[in-house]
């Protein structure tokens, strides 16, 4: 098991110089909804449960924790992001353990843009029609857990864009690892690579155009070609210890690192408290590095909070409905809230 876990640590730093920040490359990247997370319970510490999330929230963040529950988690996401912008990100889950020592889980995150008027060269102000664009991703991921110390997942994602005369389509892969020692698994280790895949391109009939290249000819059709775009690739790595105070309440305390590949990268820290399972009160904050000394910054930086409600459904049984909330403080704009509804069976 020590062998393990220095090997694990070992790939955890080779990969960190690896896969340094660069902001250079700030904006080269596509597919940015695959950073947003729709879960509200993880988003109340900024996402930053790599080394203990679990159930379907582990499909976003770290497919090794899919395998950390007693039983079945079904989820219901909705976040309203950048207060103001009108811009929705809803999701879906479902995870549930084997009878062995695996486990599965899929998700489903779609945004919600709402009506785009639709703009042209010759009508700037709009023509009177609207769009509304999908933005759907579909992950389904698998995880084993070996004598409840070490955890391994890995989760496919594919990933659609679509507008009503362009689309786009590319395929992602998520893998992870958590470890937890202790006396009461105090102790918890993770780490987590994400979005991982195929670049994406646009293609379509909103490429074409028809110009009219001599009078007395028919108009030409000329097709663009979209240049390819790659996926927003990161690596997480987080470790958090629980403090006990009671037999059934703690406070547990989280670091995390995020090193981007398309922009810098992020370190935070938070802290949630958790009474008998009951109520868990969470938060966070978040710091990207280097940003003091340049005029883009990432959107999420700052304070982020949130609580949860476990409410059983009946006495004595492990039956549970968990209401969740969370809020991020944004810049610009006045914040992301989140707001989760779940059934644990």
């Amino acid at each position: 098991m020590k062998k393990v876990l220095y090997t694990f640590i070992f790939s955890a730093c080779i990969l960190t110089m690896a896969f340094a920040g660069n902001p250079d490359r700030q904006g080269e990247s596509g597919a940015g909804e695959l950073l947003l997370n729709p879960w509200a319970r993880s988003a109340g510490l900024h996402s930053m449960g790599t080394s203990f999330v679990s159930g379907v929230e582990a499909l976003r963040l770290n497919p090794a924790g899919i395998g950390r529950l007693s039983g079945r988690e079904v989820y219901l996401g909705n976040t309203r992001l950048y207060e103001g912008s009108d811009i929705q990100h809803n999701g879906v889950g479902y995870a549930q353990r084997g009878n062995g020592n695996g486990a599965f889980g899929f998700s489903l995150a779609i945004m919600d843009f709402g009506e785009i008027a639709v703009t042209t060269e010759d009508q700037p102000e709009g023509n009177g029609s609207f769009i509304s664009p999908n933005f759907v991703n579909l992950g389904m991921g698998y995880s084993y857990t070996y004598e409840n110390k070490i955890s391994v997942g890995i989760l496919l994602r594919a990933i659609s864009e679509t507008l009503p005369n362009l689309s786009a389509f590319g395929l992602a892969i998520d893998t992870g690892v958590q470890y937890v020692s202790g006396d009461r698994d105090n102790f918890k280790l993770g780490i987590a690579l994400r979005n991982i895949g195929t670049p994406m391109r646009f293609s379509g009939e909103g490429l074409s155009r028809s110009v009219i290249v001599n009078e007395n000819e028919d108009p030409r059709k000329f097709d663009a070609r979209a240049e390819g775009f790659d996926l927003p690739a990161v690596l997480n790595i987080g470790i958090s210890y629980d403090f006990y105070l009671q037999e059934s309440i703690y406070v547990r305390g989280v670091a995390n690192f995020t090193s981007n590949a398309f922009s810098r990268d992020q370190i935070g820290a938070g802290a949630e408290l958790n009474f008998r399972d009951i109520i868990t009160l969470r938060g966070g904050y978040k710091y990207e590095v280097g940003s003091l000394n340049s005029v883009v910054q990432n959107i999420y930086t700052g304070v982020s909070a949130g609580g949860t409600l476990n409410v059983p459904l009946k006495k004595g049984s492990s039956t549970k409905l968990g209401i969740d909330y969370a809020y991020r403080t944004t810049n610009p704009y006045r914040g992301t809230h989140n707001f989760g509804i779940r059934l644990s069976f």
